[in-house]
């Protein structure tokens, strides 16, 4: 998947930016009821699968402490751009979000965010991902998951079901549970019932 990606940036191939431009409405409102829980400075947020950053500068305009990452070299470097030129700060990391290091990511998070990464990864993937958050998290951190329903699609990713996400996430409990505004999805993913997912640790 990360050289499929590589390729898609390479040579501009990246619908999952229009969707997060058509969705950008529901997403504000999303990040809104984070916040309306917490105190300003919001705390940590860790971007998972950046991308080139729209989400994670986003956060950081916002007042959260921002961490991103994502395995493909130039969509790192476009997150640190997007970052420069929005004049907020970004700690994008080039990391693999299935070998996530509490080291490397420096200090607990307070709220992570998964647009679609999930989606694509393989279900030995997703229990690392999910052993990595754990390991990151602060006590009571949030999460919230793109997700549509799971099927095949040649290349495009398989999809996970909320069952998928609460087995990669033990610890955590779904407390929320919304459907995705998928006007800017693909043709194929439009009808597959995305949904956002938001978690607690317990």
């Amino acid at each position: 998947m990360n050289v499929s990606y590589a390729l898609a940036y390479r040579f501009g191939i990246t619908p999952w930016e229009h969707a997060m431009a058509a969705g950008a409405g529901q997403f504000a409102a999303l990040l809104d009821r984070e916040e309306a829980e917490r105190v300003p400075p919001f705390g940590h947020a860790l971007d998972l699968g950046c991308g080139t950053g729209t989400h994670a500068v986003q956060l950081a305009g916002r007042g959260w402490e921002v961490s991103a990452v994502d395995a493909v070299p130039s969509a790192v470097r476009r997150t640190r751009e997007r970052a420069v030129g929005h004049g907020v700060d970004v700690d994008a990391l080039e990391d693999d979000v299935t070998a996530l290091d509490p080291a490397r990511v420096a200090r607990p998070v307070d709220f992570f965010l998964d647009a679609g990464c999930f989606n694509g990864l393989r279900r030995t993937q997703r229990a690392a991902l999910g052993r990595g958050v754990t390991a990151c998290a602060a006590p009571r951190a949030t999460l919230l998951v793109l997700a549509f329903e799971p099927g095949h699609r040649g290349p495009l990713p398989r999809g996970a079901s909320r069952s998928d996400v609460t087995w990669a996430f033990p610890g955590w409990d779904v407390v929320a549970q919304d459907v995705a505004d998928s006007r800017g999805f693909p043709a194929p993913l439009r009808d597959t019932g995305p949904q956002w997912y938001r978690l607690r640790r317990r």
